[in-house]
Order: C-alpha cells, then structure tokens, then sequence
C-alpha cells in the first residue's frame, strides 16, 4: 500500500498581483508540506485572479509554460521538495492566451492541460484548449485534469476514465449558482461527486474565495473518493482553507474496478457508443 497525502489549497489571490499571490501561495504550500502532503492541488488562475476588465489586462499577468514565474516557482518547489502540484496558470502562447493547469513533480513538468469548455468572458480572452484530456503516469498514480466548467461536462470524466485516469485533479474558480439551494451541496460538489462514482476515480478540486470586482467565488474545495463520497470537505465558502486526504491511488485498483455486479467502466455498451466518445485519444489500461 502506498499512501498518498493529497491536498487542496484554497486560496484567496488578488486581481492581477502575481508577485504578491506567489508570495501568499508559497506559504500555504509550506504549511500543506509540513503536513505530509505529497500531491498538491492549486485553484484556476491560481496567480493572477480570474475576472479580467480586458484583453489586455490578462495579458500583462500571462506567461509561458513552463519559463514563466509561477511555473519556475512550482518547479523548484517540487524539485526541492520532493512533491508534486497541480496548480493552474494563465498561459500564454505566442498571441494567445489559455487557461491552463500543469501538473509538476520533482523531475520537472509532467503534462499541461488547457481549458476545453471556456465559461461566460473567457470566450473573450482565452482558445479553447487544444491539447485534448490527457492523462499521466506518475509514481503517485494516473492523474488527469479538468479547470472549474469542465466538471460540467461529463464526457471530461468518461475520456479520462478510459485512459486509465486514477485520480482527477480540478483547479477550480467556481462562482454562485443563481437557483442555488441553501440546503443542498454546491452543484459543483454534487458533480464532482457523481461523476467520481461513475468513473471509479478521485476527484481533488481546489477552488478560491473573496472576489475579482464584483464577481465573488464559493470556495467549498473537495476531495472525493472513487465511490463519490467526500474524504475531505467541503471547505469553508469565505476563508482561505487547505484540506487533506489520504488515498492509495495505485494499490486501490483492484477494489474500484472488482465489483462482479455492477462496474461502470466495464458495463458500458460499446455496441451502442463509442468507447472513446468521438475523441483521437486511445483508450488505457483500467
């Protein structure tokens, strides 16, 4: 059994100062160390803020990947500190710009994945990402990720399943929900949590509180086991919070994927769908 210490940061950055939320992240990235985290999981836009008045505005805070600031910081972290992060980064590539995650470990970046489903003013600012669902082997286990809407999506978690994805890590900048029900969990929860149990893996996702203008964020970052039950959170909707899970993503295999009557990967009916959804990505081992 190898244990891993998964931890996710919610953060409260502020618009466009970037020195100062790198400065702010790397303390709380300290103390998640100093816990025994292993896996660190940061929110969307993680240095930089999300609600940009312009064009311009985001890409005065952008930066290539992997050579830009946050990036190098991230790498360093991880290189000297033995851990890995998912965190995500305004990116910029040539003229244009993406909202991005990378996922770092102590050798160097390991993949980066952009934004497929771009959500209210990002259609003005970001491309949609190009770079498909990718899924990567680490020493941790398969880990994929998705950026905050992409939950909304469940084909996101069906290709990342097929590919063998372990865990899903969801840098997040999830705002209120109109028809919101004050007695219910935040619709973000809820579909990280179903679409965990659908596709027997963990889902980790780091959100942010406070506010960008007028544009306020809910916070609640959560981590969810492979049967879609909470193992960490909801976290607090207002404060800065890290939270923690101890989860076996490799060793868990034979448990997520073993029932003999009901095993959602298993059970589908390729005769009726595609397994791979239309996607160019071939399937993996699960």
């Amino acid at each position: 059994m190898t244990t891993t210490r998964i931890a996710c940061l919610q953060t409260e950055p502020v618009l466009g100062a970037v020195t100062q939320n790198l400065a702010d992240q790397a303390v709380a990235c300290a103390e998640a160390i100093a816990n025994g985290a292993d896996l660190l999981v940061l929110p969307e836009c993680s240095t930089t803020g999300w609600a940009f008045e312009s064009v311009e505005q985001a890409h005065e805070v952008a930066e290539p990947v992997p050579d830009g600031a946050a990036c190098q910081q991230w790498l360093a972290l991880c290189r000297d500190e033995g851990v890995h992060l998912v965190a995500g980064v305004v990116e910029r590539d040539g003229d244009d710009l993406f909202n991005t995650a990378v996922l770092m470990g102590p050798d160097g970046l390991i993949g980066t994945y952009r934004k497929a489903h771009t959500w209210a003013l990002e259609k003005t600012f970001y491309e949609p990402g190009d770079l498909g669902v990718p899924v990567y082997d680490t020493p941790l286990g398969r880990i994929g990720m998705h950026i905050c809407y992409d939950c909304w999506f469940p084909e996101s978690f069906r290709l990342m399943a097929a590919q063998g994805a372990d865990l899903i890590c969801a840098p997040s900048n999830w705002v209120p929900v109109p028809t919101q029900r004050d007695d219910l969990p935040a619709m973000a929860n809820l579909l990280c949590m179903t679409n965990a149990h659908t596709n027997l893996v963990y889902v980790a996702a780091a959100g942010r509180v406070g506010a960008d203008g007028d544009q306020p964020f809910i916070g609640q970052s959560i981590i969810v086991d492979h049967a879609g039950w909470p193992i960490a959170g909801p976290a607090s909707a207002e404060q800065p919070e890290i939270i923690y899970a101890d989860v076996d993503l490799i060793g868990s295999r034979a448990e997520r994927h073993g029932n003999p009557f009901n095993q959602p990967l298993r059970d589908r009916r390729l005769d009726v769908y595609d397994e791979m959804l239309g996607s160019s990505h071939p399937a993996g081992e699960y």
